[in-house]
């Protein structure tokens, strides 16, 4: 027996949407091209918060870890993990920053694999010559897989240099695809070289790069890197005038896998300072390396951020320290963007629903 639909209207938006009942409502409103805020996609960043006026939602388990019992009380909902129980009226935001690009469903093919560490690839896609695909810097983009299921990678290229669109995979224990881009097969599937042919979908998110002249902080955890490469490289290769301190936290020095570039960067341009932070460093490490948590060396240089504004990418742990500890130190909310990275087995997702 098919699972139930149900309408669910989208306000201020006025778009409605049908959803089966064991389907989260954001990917509903994802796979009918509403680009609603939203982060992490597993309930703990809290960014795709949203208001239920009418209706009764269920979550898969309890209740989700970025949704306090005072906001659940107060109407606030989880659009990740919320399921419709009946016919819902929801109160979302849509970011007007990321509005005006299309999400599009592309052919691309395999153009280069590099290893950049032991556990991260750098895959290169091609689009077909007729197409081009317009992003933000910070974006992500969807690779779709065989039985609906789709993997999130962040685009690292920057807008301006889109005919190679760069992505930091890291290899995942379980997941079939990122095996197959390391030369394991998956089951009945070969590994996946240079020429194979993907499908993606494409650009979402709302963690992107916004224009001013305030100083910037950078903070990158793992392969969080990859969206802030492409922050990076927009400010620095289209002559952006502004401040930029780059932190980028790992476990050890080879978790640094772009180092060698950043500091090339750093030597071409002096607003640019750089900080590589090692929480499991070696003794050789530590001789030359800062060592601890990320979060709390940037609260080390700068403790009062009053003044700054705050790009962060990374595992729930470093968003959430993040979020939790920069407000105390004078960061307004305004002045946070943060995308939060958990790293998960391939994630199925039904097929789209029309608006």
């Amino acid at each position: 027996m098919s699972p139930t639909e149900h309408s669910i209207r989208i306000e201020p938006h006025g778009r409605t949407l049908q959803v089966r009942e064991d389907q989260p409502v954001l990917e509903a409103a994802l796979s009918a091209g509403l680009n609603l805020p939203h982060s992490c996609k597993s309930g703990h960043c809290s960014s795709c918060r949203a208001r239920l006026i009418a209706g009764e939602i269920r979550y898969p388990g309890p209740r989700p870890a970025g949704l306090s019992a005072e906001e659940e009380r107060s109407g606030q909902i989880l659009l990740c993990q919320a399921r419709a129980r009946s016919d819902l009226i929801v109160e979302a935001r849509l970011i007007a920053a990321v509005a005006d690009v299309e999400i599009k469903t592309l052919p691309c093919r395999i153009a280069g694999l590099t290893p950049l560490a032991p556990d991260v690839m750098q895959v290169l896609l091609r689009l077909p010559s007729v197409e081009r695909l317009r992003f933000h810097a910070g974006q992500y983009l969807d690779v779709l897989l065989p039985g609906g299921k789709r993997r999130s990678f962040s685009i690292a290229s920057p807008p301006h240099d889109s005919e190679l669109i760069e992505l930091h995979v890291r290899r995942v224990s379980g997941g079939g695809f990122t095996e197959r881009l390391f030369g394991a097969a998956s089951g009945s599937e070969a590994p996946l070289g240079v020429g194979s042919l993907l499908r993606i979908e494409g650009p979402i998110g709302q963690f992107t790069y916004r224009d001013g002249h305030r100083p910037a902080l950078l903070i990158a955890g793992g392969t969080g890197f990859a969206p802030l490469k492409s922050i990076l490289r927009h400010v620095l290769e289209t002559g952006v005038e502004r401040d930029i301190h780059f932190y980028w936290g790992a476990r050890q020095e080879q978790d640094v896998y772009e180092q060698a570039r950043v500091l090339e960067w750093v030597q071409r341009h002096p607003r640019l300072c750089f900080t590589a932070v090692l929480s499991e460093a070696t003794a050789a490490e530590a001789a030359h390396h800062r060592v601890g948590f990320v979060h709390e060396a940037v609260l080390a240089d700068h403790p009062d951020l009053r003044e700054f504004e705050v790009y962060a990418a990374g595992p729930p742990a470093m968003i959430e320290a993040v979020r939790a500890g920069f407000p105390r130190h004078g960061l307004p909310a305004g002045r946070l963007y943060f995308d939060s990275f958990d790293y998960a087995p391939d994630v199925a997702m039904p097929p789209k629903v029309s608006a």
